[in-house]
């Protein structure tokens, strides 16, 4: 799900297509919550629209760099996927190569791409990262399949224009960015800013293509209806319209209804309510309650969903880590073995000097023990002849 993405800014694309671009700081602090030491609390939302989306050649392009916290920063994404079929996006350090040995970074980061003609269905996901040498880009090689991402039908590419927004904190605060924070984050301000966008698209991405629709027989007990009424929904302000020109009317109406009159009307509302299927009331109110139900499961499910993904990103953090460890480990090991066999050799060259000194020194002490018999064997004549000249003088 997650994958490491070095040295970004040497593959990223220089002919990047046009885009608007805006950083905010955004507040947020649960105030329920006493803050702790060196926690700010704050989020650094970064929004980008890039225009043109469909019609992008470079395999990668880069943001521009912005700074949370005193650190700089940089989004690169993949429009056409990095070797998938989704959306590539990555969060990365943008000047790693100048950092010191040993640096790293903590942060906590969401990513968003917008459904421009409904904010409440917006794509997101969040992680949490330890960013350092041997991986000062993190983020979600298969984000978001490029098949919803170029439906038609949806809101995420509108007059071609994907709108994608970050989210990033150094703050360590769990859950501090999540997907209803990204969702309500300026939702006010979306539904101003954006609509316009969406408004005057609407028509643009209309085709002239005809659905196919269903033709019945109506049946024999009931009148057939208008199909131009059936073919067209009325808008909100034909409502509008309709019920306040309606409540116009009714009010200059000069006719005085008699109590009997009204009475009778009642009684008519009434056996018309009675009229009511019944049945099919309660089975609608039972679809309802099992939607509801169903409704709830699936954000269960998508809430273990989330904190397996927070597991498995946990996990390979750990296992990156132990990675990296290992690989120092195996060099370390390596110049030990290759310590080990030089002082092996030098011992063994050291042990055949110390038989050849032996072997000379067994040699020499021989030959000094013949020569002191040698010695001593002349000595003790020289003693015989002294002792005999003695005895003749």
């Amino acid at each position: 799900m997650f994958e490491n993405m070095s040295a970004v800014n040497s593959r990223c694309g220089s002919n990047l297509p046009k885009v608007i671009w805006t950083v905010e700081i955004l507040d947020a602090v649960d105030d329920s919550k006493p803050q702790s030491e060196g926690v700010n609390g704050q989020v650094t939302k970064v929004t980008w629209r890039i225009e043109n989306f469909s019609r992008i050649n470079n395999k990668e392009i880069c943001s521009q760099h912005f700074t949370v916290d005193g650190n700089k920063w940089q989004i690169s994404i993949f429009p056409k996927g990095n070797n998938v079929d989704a959306l590539s996006i990555y969060l990365g350090v943008a000047d790693s190569a100048t950092l010191p040995s040993g640096w790293s970074r903590f942060a906590q980061y969401g990513f968003a791409v917008i459904d421009q003609m409904d904010r409440r269905n917006s794509f997101t996901k969040v992680a949490t990262h330890v960013f350092n040498a041997t991986s000062d880009n993190w983020g979600f090689p298969s984000f978001f399949a490029l098949c919803e991402l170029n439906d038609p039908k949806r809101g995420y590419l509108v007059n071609d224009a994907c709108l994608v927004e970050a989210y990033i904190s150094t703050d360590r605060t769990p859950g501090l960015i999540s997907k209803e924070f990204m969702l309500k984050t300026d939702s006010a301000k979306h539904k101003t800013v954006e609509a316009d966008h969406v408004k005057e698209t609407i028509d643009n991405q209309t085709t002239a293509k005809t659905e196919p629709v269903e033709i019945t027989t109506p049946s024999p007990t009931q009148p057939c209806q208008n199909v131009e009424s059936q073919a067209v929904e009325p808008t909100e302000e034909d409502v509008e319209t309709f019920f306040t020109s309606l409540e116009s009317e009714l009010s200059s109406h000069d006719t005085v209804f008699s109590k009997e009159e009204a009475k009778e009307a009642l009684a008519k509302l009434d056996e018309a309510l009675s009229m009511t299927p019944k049945n099919e009331l309660l089975a609608m109110e039972e679809s309802l309650k099992e939607l509801a139900n169903r409704a709830a499961k699936a954000v269960q499910d998508k809430i273990r969903l989330t904190e397996k993904e927070s597991i498995k990103l946990t996990i390979t953090c750990n296992l990156d880590r132990n990675l990296v460890r290992y690989k120092e480990v195996e060099q370390k090991l390596a110049a030990l073995l290759a310590e080990r066999n030089g002082i092996f050799i030098s011992s063994k060259e050291m042990k055949k000097e110390l038989v050849a000194l032996g072997k000379e020194y067994e040699a020499n002490a021989k030959a000094a023990e013949e020569e002191e018999r040698s010695v001593e064997a002349e000595w003790e004549r020289m003693k015989d002849f002294i002792t005999s000249v003695k005895g003749k003088i």
